[in-house]
């Protein structure tokens, strides 16, 4: 989707390139090269060159290059080919090489962050491919200039703090997270299989988020449901039933047009048991003590002390096995951590997802998570759909 040009984004990492003496960062990363051009590349081999001055410079494999120039906020958008005749190299190579000309060419040499620390890798569009990284992409930036930097996490600590357009990007995704689950809320059936009610919901939400209010391009959801017993702690779908009176959680990522949710959600064909209108108490009072330490300037382990503390406190010391707090944004996974060692402090503008849970031994449990903006004076819930979910 074309947006318009995010000047804050765009100051703020220049104030970066400034403040660390570099002419320029190369990203080739899908999410890095969405953050600073706003394109969101179809197959992972597009490189971005953002220098201190003057106009980044978008490299793309041929056939996406007028989507690139509708999208992208720079207007120096080049292509290579994805296919060269007398060529037979993979399409990478070109693009590494077509790179390292556009910095001499603009006389970029001098220091240059490259990526040289992904801890992980987010999909493209495609988004079941992910394109990694080779030694001969780092040894050609190395051999063209005098010193090379690590840029990655430079780009991650700016993308801590997002920017009025991200949050409303991530609304809109949130949105339609919401969408899907009321729809399956709505469809659910005892004796559906789990992979029927993921497929439910990742076929609504593709279905109503491809230009969703006219500002949405391409949206995708991606689901692991489990029901009653299958709950556990992050295992495939299965096609086992779904069971009347007990919980179906859904975890469910949504992605539109390159920002992302990371929510677990819920849903209960008929009244739940007793067992689980106890545990769902449980984990609420922890949920929402842990959202109520979410604000500016809190410690950022606050997050993980609180739900551990509570879970242990409720009779299931050391659960759960998985991380509670994360950042979201351009990945569902990003930037910061809650953790006990965390350093450093909460910040407005910082999205949180939160997600205690506790399991049970042999089967069953329960996980809340939600996306929190965090503000001066607390923080905001981004997705509608309720974390509650009794009727």
């Amino acid at each position: 989707m074309a947006y318009p040009l995010d000047q804050e984004k765009w100051r703020r990492v220049r104030e970066m390139l400034d403040r660390q003496d570099l002419d320029a960062i190369v990203v080739r990363a899908p999410d890095n090269v969405l953050y600073l051009t706003n394109y969101w590349t179809m197959k992972g081999y597009d490189l971005a060159i953002f220098p201190r001055e003057g106009e980044p410079t978008l490299l793309i494999i041929e056939p996406q290059f007028r989507e690139a120039q509708r999208t992208a906020w720079n207007k120096d958008v080049r292509f290579f080919p994805f296919y060269h005749p007398r060529d037979p190299r993979p399409p990478m190579i070109r693009a590494v090489e077509m790179a390292v000309e556009v910095l001499k060419e603009r006389n970029l040499t001098r220091r240059v962050g490259i990526e040289l620390s992904q801890n992980s890798q987010i999909c493209d569009r495609m988004v079941g491919e992910p394109t990694v990284y080779w030694q001969g992409f780092y040894d050609s930036f190395r051999a063209a200039c005098k010193e090379t930097v690590d840029a990655a996490p430079l780009l991650a600590q700016l993308r801590m703090i997002k920017t009025p357009q991200e949050i409303e990007r991530m609304r809109l995704a949130n949105e339609l997270a919401a969408l899907g689950m009321e729809h399956a809320r709505d469809h659910i059936q005892p004796g559906m299989k789990e992979s029927e009610v993921a497929a439910m919901i990742e076929g609504h939400i593709h279905h109503v988020g491809v230009g969703y209010k006219g500002k949405v391009e391409m949206a995708r959801a991606f689901t692991l449901v489990w029901s009653g017993p299958g709950i556990a702690t992050f295992t495939a779908t299965s096609y086992r039933p779904v069971i009347e009176h007990e919980p179906t959680l859904v975890e469910i990522w949504v992605c539109a047009d390159g920002y992302w949710t990371d929510l677990t959600k819920n849903l209960c064909p008929g009244r739940l048991t007793p067992k689980y209108h106890q545990l769902l108490d449980q984990l609420l009072k922890i949920f929402n003590d842990a959202i109520a330490s979410v604000r500016d300037g809190a410690p950022m382990a606050d997050i993980d002390r609180i739900i551990r503390e509570g879970i242990d406190a409720a009779g299931y010391p050391g659960q759960p096995s998985h991380p509670v707090g994360h950042g979201v944004g351009a990945r569902a996974h990003e930037p910061p951590y809650s953790h006990q060692a965390a350093p450093g402090a909460m910040q407005s503008g910082m999205v949180w997802a939160i997600e205690p849970g506790i399991y049970w031994e042999g089967g069953g449990g329960l996980r809340l998570e939600d996306n929190f903006l965090v503000t001066a004076n607390g923080c905001e819930k981004l997705c509608s759909y309720p974390d509650d979910f009794r009727r």
